[in-house]
């Protein structure tokens, strides 16, 4: 009885062992993160742990050793948020002894420019990084007659937000308001932003990630500040590069022809057509146009 016992207990540690050991084979160490690691936060050794993963789905840029990790102790930071157990990547620590830089989150060609915000241009602070937002820019352009009106443009469109003021974190929930917006543009996106914070007052427009970018935009002017109103986009009376289709969807109706209005004393009037109705302003009367 005595050997039968030993017999099945050696038989039953042998297959333990072996299923350990097919195990093993079919794993790979590695690093993971022990706790939630922030944005900007160094990477140390009691915030990570070894753990076992399926050798045929280890993620590119994994870590399989804290010497790997920390060579010779030196220090990393997180460039991105890390969840628990979520894997340690290189693409999202800076280098050794780094620290935690805009440029490091910078997709390829791109440039990190900052604009001026409040907590009205900036959304009330429901603006934050990650977020996508369009650039608006009110102006006051001058007219052939040295008269001021304003206007506002589509500046950009589907911009990517990477900070606000300081902070680079694209898991922040809570509204803040900041002073201003870092956001991820083109080298010539760059230079328009740093003009029309010259030339006017920006405002961000928080949109959909999944949103596809308008090819026509308008341009509103005083005229337009009614309900439902928009008479036709504003024409500058200054020669442009470029000026953009009208939309597809808007089809001028032919106007039924009108008796011309009777002849006006000389000055300064313009004259307003609605549908297919005239009539005759004189400038200087409203907003200043």
């Amino acid at each position: 009885m005595g050997l039968a016992a030993v017999f099945l207990a050696n038989t039953y540690l042998g297959r333990v062992e072996q299923a350990q050991t097919q195990t093993a084979q079919g794993t790979r160490k590695v690093v993971v993160a022990r706790v939630p690691i922030d944005f900007g936060a160094q990477v140390t050794a009691d915030k990570v742990r070894l753990i076992d993963w399926p050798a045929d789905s280890v993620p590119a840029g994994a870590f399989h050793s804290f010497e790997q990790l920390l060579p010779m102790g030196k220090a990393r930071v997180a460039l991105r948020p890390i969840l628990a157990d979520e894997p340690i990547l290189r693409p999202k620590l800076a280098g050794e002894g780094g620290r935690a830089t805009i440029s490091a989150v910078l997709k390829p060609g791109m440039r990190a420019a900052a604009v001026r915000v409040n907590d009205v241009a900036g959304v009330a602070g429901f603006v934050l990084p990650g977020d996508v937002v369009d650039v608006l820019v009110t102006r006051s352009p001058t007219d052939l007659t040295g008269n001021r009106g304003q206007i506002t443009d589509v500046l950009l469109q589907k911009v990517r937000v990477i900070a606000i003021d300081q902070d680079a974190n694209d898991n922040a929930a809570k509204p803040v308001i900041g002073k201003t917006a870092t956001l991820e543009v083109s080298q010539l996106d760059s230079q328009k932003l740093a003009l029309a914070q010259q030339v006017g007052t920006l405002s961000l427009v928080l949109r959909t990630v999944a949103g596809e970018v308008n090819p026509v935009v308008e341009t509103v002017s005083v005229e337009d500040l009614r309900d439902g109103a928009f008479v036709g986009g504003y024409n500058s009376p200054q020669p442009a590069a470029f000026r953009p289709e009208p939309a597809p969807n808007r089809v001028r109706q032919p106007r039924a022809p009108q008796p011309r209005p009777a002849a006006t004393p000389a000055g300064n009037r313009v004259e307003v057509i609605r549908g297919t109705q005239d009539k005759s302003y004189e400038v200087g009367r409203y907003a200043g146009f």
